[in-house]
């Protein structure tokens, strides 16, 4: 698997993370490829393990993680290869819905993450979610943002003009879409979104990711979701807090009540009126709103 790896100084300087890098590069099946993640807190409420999705990176939870911090989780914030400060593999193909479910798996016993509270948007629910049923033992609650699981079911029509959106656009400029979502981000802020792209050959996992969501039920990928989708029915006994930004045509209002619907347990969702589709962006009262759902002590 060949990757580039972003320059280090396209990360200097980012509004609103302080947090220091740490890397592993031996994990199974990935061996030579550089993963990124966060790791900040003690863990006295246990683990917040967030998930991003596509084409954003762990910059995403910035206004998140010091709510998530102030709760008394230890908040662990990786990058799948691809996204963020981990490496880039240049080949669409290297990319698949296996090989990126089983890092996670991988980095969650390597990290030796417990008690872990699952935060999810877009893939990191895709793939997120698909975690709890393959080790029920690690996590207790769930916040989830505007994601699905993809039980090979059938896609939506924003997600079918989404992919088609990506087909057309190979060199996706992710901070100008992240600003089209919400006008009021920053020039700096989107030049972070922009950081671990310095051109196109770097966004293979961009172009590869609305290819790899299952659309049929033989897709990869859909039989782990539907054993996720099973088991958050019938076996799921943590807590749930689901967040719907309400102005996302892709995987808005009816995904997320449907995804709401197969959680046992999950209270009615939290509607973000002014959101769309990357709501970490309007993180800090969902992120509280779920803290004290949840009956951990706000900061």
């Amino acid at each position: 698997m060949y990757c580039l790896r972003t320059p280090e100084e396209r990360f200097a300087e980012l509004p609103g993370w302080p947090w220091a890098p740490r890397y592993l590069d031996d994990l199974p099946g990935l061996e030579g490829v550089r993963v990124h993640y966060v790791d900040e807190g003690g863990g006295a409420s246990g683990t917040a393990l967030c998930l991003h999705g596509n084409p954003t990176w762990g910059y995403v939870y910035r206004h998140m993680i010091p709510v998530l911090l102030g709760a008394g989780l230890r908040v662990v914030v990786p990058d799948l290869p691809g996204f963020g400060r981990s490496d880039k593999p240049v080949r669409e193909s290297d990319h698949g819905f296996a090989l990126h479910r089983r890092l996670l798996l991988d980095l969650v016993e390597r990290l030796d993450l417990q008690r872990i509270t699952l935060v999810c948007q877009d893939w990191g629910g895709i793939l997120g979610l698909t975690l709890p049923h393959a080790m029920p033992g690690r996590f207790i609650r769930l916040l989830a943002m505007n994601t699905t699981l993809g039980t090979g079911e059938g896609l939506s029509e924003g997600f079918l003009q989404w992919r088609q959106y990506v087909r057309s656009t190979p060199d996706l400029a992710v901070g100008r879409l992240l600003a089209r979502g919400k006008p009021e981000l920053s020039e700096a802020e989107q030049r972070a979104y922009d950081a671990p792209f310095p051109d196109a050959t770097f966004k293979a996992a961009l172009r590869a990711f609305p290819e790899m969501v299952p659309d049929r039920p033989e897709a990869p990928g859909a039989e782990d979701s539907r054993a996720a989708a099973a088991f958050f029915e019938g076996q799921w006994s943590g807590d749930a807090f689901l967040a719907i930004g309400m102005r996302d045509p892709v995987l808005g209002p009816p995904v997320m009540r449907a995804l709401a619907a197969r959680i046992r347990g999950a209270r009615p969702p939290l509607e973000v009126p002014q959101a769309g589709h990357f709501v970490q962006e309007w993180g800090e009262p969902v992120a509280r709103a779920a803290v004290a759902a949840f009956g951990l002590a706000p900061a």
